[in-house]
């Protein structure tokens, strides 16, 4: 006969938590079961307890489901290595960190006998232990980043034949010293880069000039400084080089005939290539009356940059073009960018498309995508369209007015009406775009212009970016999904006290949507604090990555989507191409048989590749703009506090948005805590308040064209105008 089953006590929150907490990594339902002997219904049990301890902040989840306590770091990461300890351990940092406080420290143990040695600078695939909370083993899988072993600055000479090397990074706290016979032929002022040699002189390190920029300040000079400070790749390998040149029309054979069809090209003007083109007809189908029939084109890459080949490797080492004011560090060669996989009018070029049919309300009804040939009827930007569209037509676009305009404005009309029904988080953040003369000097620093006509290729690209992912998963293909998280619960939290401040509200205990969020905005807009609460809601949300694995698209209010509009400028997108290739069956440049294991390694690369163009894209703008106001240190701006730390304020002037610091030593006399909740920083005698989004006077006190950096003081008259509480209605506060 057979026993009954033993009763096993159901697990307590707490309990549940603590055994999470102990585990050197993440943990599953699966372990979580076992570990407390759970079966059947038991385990409804211990699902609730997770939700609810998610819920309340208590444990985060990870890849494939699995829990850990909140900031834990992944149980396979890159970490950089940054240098030893007393005893001549290597210490290391996570590549990534957006958790808040410092990262935890990381012991590196040493390779496994037989494989390559690691170093101070190494980036490492590495699997990690938890010790405790605060500290970490790291085991190396492999090297994937070369140690940093160049330093960039600013050369000055000595009279005894040595130099200085001041670096151009903000991370840098020393300088260099050049000895006699390493200073390269430098002179004063010039921008070099410099090998670090090992040893110290006089306490500083020490290196050798190998190459020499030209001088800093010299137009063109300052994207070179983002490029290099970042470790961007920007010199192609003679073997990418001369596959991109020796590079020919692709064949008609297998494609579809467009080049009848007047797909048209919208980008800016200062664009060169031209990876998408659109169009757009009322359907015909009778059953579908006011309804749409629409094609996005886009360059068939994945014909000419094929699974690990010269050019595939370098573009994924890239991971995507990066834009400076003056520049673009493309992924690929310009033969390809600027030729074959650009879309230019009159040109056979070969693309994949993605057909889709929407109703007359925006919904779609179906898709394909097709693999073709087509031929641009024309190169038009957004500023060019947009006045077509609002009755100055010019030469180009008067004929394609009434064929192809606007069938897309209406047709763009329905797809706008479907993302309002969906929900779509609508933040308005202006955007800088530094002018340039023909000889790279600045001009003006201006907001960028935002058109109905950006808003129609941005939402046509949004639906063949859903048309993607949805036929992945119907044809049982890896997908490179871009995914954007639900904000987590601390944030959240933080954002709803905030909000409090401001008599607003945002709904709990319900499942959150952009909605949510835009009904806070407009209740927001046109009033002073539009600005802030705008600055706070997207601080609030999570960073969108690549991942294989699908979280949705929060902002986007999407299930599912993958970017697959720009595979000249994104690796993300090229893989997305090459797995409709291989899941339809369209022909050469597929996925290789054995990609699917390796998307998570790839998605956290391009990633990471993606995090370092901002940075460098931000940095060279900082520097322009630093340039740009040099000679007016002195001069008065209006400004709005963009950001509130312990240590100051970060500020953004009115008209050009460059940004600086105001340190907290300058602030009007008194002991200054941080409100990290409001955003502030509250005078402890005084109560008197500096808050995100606030307006102020400042003076430029320093503006340092070497790092891009530039420091603000309040101007005398506003440091009494800051009234006691900022204009807020005084709140008990902690202190942080």
């Amino acid at each position: 006969m057979k026993k009954p089953a033993k009763h096993v006590p159901l697990p307590s929150r707490q309990e549940v938590l603590d055994f999470i907490r102990s585990q050197p990594g993440r943990v599953g339902k699966r372990e979580l079961a076992r570990a407390f002997n759970l079966h059947g219904n038991d385990k409804i049990h211990l699902k609730a307890l997770l939700k609810e301890l998610e819920g309340a902040g208590s444990i985060e989840r990870g890849h494939k489901r699995r829990f850990s306590r909140p900031g834990a770091m992944p149980e396979v990461a890159i970490v950089e290595i940054t240098g030893t300890d007393t005893d001549g351990e290597l210490l290391a940092r996570p590549l990534v960190w957006e958790e808040e406080g410092r990262p935890p420290r990381i012991y590196v143990a040493p390779f496994r006998s037989g494989e390559a040695a690691v170093g101070v600078g190494d980036r490492v695939l590495a699997k990690l232990r938890r010790i405790r909370d605060d500290l970490y083993e790291a085991r190396p899988i492999r090297v994937v980043g070369a140690a940093r072993a160049r330093v960039m600055g600013v050369f000055e000479p000595n009279p005894d034949g040595s130099g200085r090397i001041r670096p151009t990074s903000r991370k840098e706290k020393a300088d260099y010293v050049a000895p006699k016979g390493e200073t390269g032929g430098a002179e004063a002022g010039e921008l070099v880069l410099a090998d670090i040699l090992p040893g110290r002189f006089y306490g500083l390190r020490q290196a050798s000039v190998k190459e020499r920029l030209g001088r800093l300040g010299a137009p063109r000079s300052v994207s070179l400084v983002a490029i290099h400070a970042n470790d961007i790749p920007f010199e192609f390998p003679d073997e990418a080089l001369n596959q991109a040149k020796h590079s020919g029309a692709a064949p008609m054979e297998h494609r579809v005939d467009l080049r009848r069809v007047p797909l048209i090209t919208i980008d800016g003007e200062d664009a060169r290539d031209f990876d998408d083109a659109v169009w757009a007809e009322a359907d015909p189908d009778p059953r579908n009356s006011g309804g749409w029939h629409c094609l996005v084109a886009i360059a068939d890459v994945s014909w000419y940059v094929r699974p690990d080949d010269a050019l595939d490797r370098e573009a994924f080492k890239r991971g995507n073009s990066v834009y400076f004011p003056d520049r673009v560090v493309p992924m690929l060669p310009e033969e390809l960018s600027n030729g074959w996989c650009s879309l230019k009018p009159d040109e056979d070029r070969p693309c994949l498309v993605a057909e889709f049919w929407l109703d007359k309300v925006g919904n779609k009804l179906k898709h394909r995508f097709l693999r073709a040939m087509m031929r641009s009827a024309a190169r038009l930007t957004y500023t060019q369209v947009q006045a077509a569209r609002d009755g100055v037509p010019d030469d180009l676009t008067g004929p394609l007015l009434a064929p192809v305009i606007e069938p897309l404005y209406s047709a763009w009309t329905a797809l706008f009406a479907a993302r309002k029904e969906r929900g779509v988080l609508e933040l308005d953040i202006p955007e800088r775009k530094v002018m340039l003369d023909e000889a790279g000097r600045v001009t003006s620093i201006n907001e960028r212009e935002r058109f109905d006509s950006h808003r129609l290729i941005e939402d046509f690209m949004i639906q063949a970016n859903v048309c993607a992912a949805e036929t992945l998963e119907q044809v049982h293909q890896p997908c490179m999904y871009r995914v954007h998280d639900l904000p987590s619960q601390e944030k959240l939290e933080g954002l709803r006290e905030f909000l409090v401040s401001l008599d607003l509200k945002l709904i709990k205990g319900q499942q959150l949507k952009p909605a949510h969020f835009n009904i806070i905005l407009e209740k927001v807009a046109d009033t002073p604090n539009a600005e802030l609460v705008n600055a706070v809601v997207l601080r609030s949300q999570a960073q969108a990555v690549y991942s294989p694995e699908n979280l949705g698209h929060f902002g986007l209010g999407l299930a599912r989507y993958a970017h697959f509009t720009s595979p000249i400028r994104r690796y993300a997108d090229l893989l997305v191409h090459r797995a409709l290739v291989s899941g339809l069956k369209l022909g050469q440049g597929g996925l290789p048989p054995d990609a699917l294991p390796k998307f998570p390694e790839w998605g956290e690369h391009i990633s990471g590749t993606e995090r370092r163009a901002a940075t460098a894209e931000r940095e060279a703008v900082d520097r322009y703009v630093t340039a740009f106001l040099a000679d007016r240190v002195g001069a008065t701006f209006g400004a709005k506090v963009s950001g509130v730390t312990r240590f100051g304020l970060f500020i953004s002037l009115d008209h050009t948005g460059a940004d600086g610091l105001v340190p907290v030593s300058t602030l009007p006399d008194d002991f200054y805590v941080h409100d990290e909740a409001r955003h502030s920083l509250v005078g402890k005698r005084t109560r008197r308040t500096f808050q995100l989004g606030q307006k102020l006077s400042v003076v430029l006190a320093e503006a340092n064209t070497l790092t891009g950096s530039m420091q603000f003081h309040l101007e005398e008259g506003a440091r009494e105008k800051s009234p006691p509480g900022g204009g807020m209605r005084q709140r008990s506060f902690r202190r942080r």
